[in-house]
């Protein structure tokens, strides 16, 4: 196992979160990567040094770190510069160092697996490797496993820069024709009358438990950041007869770097064309309202933050002050407390999207020709008969149906 010494700076007015609350998240970043945590280090800059980004005093301090926990890797909670990343190394005898886009690209590349995600992920390194092409040589062909190695990176020095430029047209190319059959499958969703809830949420907020709670789905589940990457659509019929699709979306996290929600946009926008969004918050987190707003920052950049919503309180079993959720229910709209490990709290959380989902559905009354039982069995299949009665040359019937099949009708 790697042994990691880590560096968070704040710079003033930067950024919305407490320097500690980021060297936790850090921490955790960290771990779910692979790697422990030997040390750590917190300070304050007015401005980043554009040599070594951090103070030559406190560089000391990590030089003295790395050598007494015998580190074979260094963090950074910020993004360097190729130069600051290239004196940092020397000065550390060539200790790998790595950035916090970096170290999230790398989560990203571990727990990837199908092809759009990999190609996703493959286009983001790309993109963030390129301007960092110069004087990186000898870091990027560093062979061997390892935070910062995997992915693309130790080819790097097979390419030069027009063939990266060659490669990433060509990622993109395929991310076009995957967003096509994405909008393909979104319309046949929309032609089978399924109505769509995007599963939204911080990372490690506990959107996929609730999704194997509510669907007997078997998708991966682990208590780290990212565990599970590639989007997943589990199919549902509410109490009224209504079918819906849950959509489980990949985590979001505080200042997630732009060039993964570029490469992940056509996954992202799932939200911004779902019917409704199921946002899951960790209740037990005392981050929990950062988090919330670290969410909605990237749903307003695909115009999805005014969605219809569902919050849903998760992780209620490790909330010990029953108070706690109390306030919770005043300060988010729609909110219900539940737990996806127990499923305590489901019944209210299908009542309340069925509440919302409400003015997709509509009561019609209808005399449907004999000849055309095929209408007949949509209705059955798609809504809730309320009321039969069969005439000589008709099938008369009062249904629930969902709007798009009365539209069809």
């Amino acid at each position: 196992m790697e042994k990691a010494i880590l560096v968070t700076v704040d710079m003033k007015e930067r950024s919305e979160w407490p320097l500690e609350a980021r060297a936790a998240e850090l921490k955790e970043l960290t771990r779910s990567n692979g790697a422990s945590v030997a040390a750590e280090i917190l300070c304050y800059r007015e401005k980043p040094s554009p040599d070594l980004f951090i103070g030559k005093g406190k560089f000391e301090e990590l030089q003295q770190l790395v050598s007494r926990e015998n580190a074979n890797l260094v963090i950074f909670n910020n993004d360097l510069t190729p130069t600051q990343l290239r004196n940092i190394e020397r000065g550390l005898d060539a200790t790998r160092t790595v950035d916090r886009t970096q170290l999230i690209l790398d989560i990203f590349a571990k727990n990837a697996r199908s092809v759009e995600g990999k190609v996703q992920i493959e286009l983001a390194q790309l993109e963030y490797l390129l301007p960092r092409l110069t004087g990186k040589g000898i870091h990027l062909s560093r062979l061997g496993g390892g935070i910062g190695t995997r992915g693309p990176g130790e080819k790097i020095l097979e390419y030069d820069r027009r063939r990266i430029r060659d490669q990433i047209a060509k990622l993109k190319k395929k991310l076009e024709d995957i967003e096509k059959r994405r909008t393909a499958l979104r319309k046949r969703r929309s032609d089978a009358f399924f109505t769509t809830v995007s599963i939204i949420g911080y990372t490690n907020a506990g959107k996929t438990t609730l999704l194997n709670q509510l669907t007997d789905s078997k998708k991966l589940v682990a208590n780290r950041l990212f565990s599970t990457l590639d989007p997943v659509a589990r199919s549902y019929v509410l109490p009224n007869n209504q079918k819906i699709l849950f959509l489980d979306t990949v985590g979001f996290l505080h200042n997630l770097p732009h060039h993964l929600i570029e490469a992940f946009k056509s996954t992202l926008e799932e939200a911004a064309t779902a019917d409704i969004l199921l946002h899951v918050l960790d209740a037990s987190n005392e981050k929990i309202h950062e988090q919330d707003e670290a969410v909605y920052k990237v749903l307003k950049e695909f115009g999805a933050e005014n969605k219809i919503t569902v919050n849903v309180l998760n992780k209620t079993d490790l909330v010990d002050n029953p108070d706690r959720i109390s306030r919770l229910k005043k300060d988010f709209k729609n909110a219900v407390a539940v737990s996806s490990l127990t499923g305590v709290g489901f019944p209210g959380l299908i009542d309340e999207i069925s509440g919302l989902l409400s003015g997709l559905i509509t009561e019609i009354k209808i005399d449907i020709p004999n000849n055309r039982m095929d209408l007949v069995n949509m209705i059955y299949e798609n809504g809730r008969v309320n009321r039969r009665e069969d005439k000589p040359e008709s099938v008369y019937l009062e249904a629930t149906i969902p709007v798009r099949l009365k539209n069809l009708l």
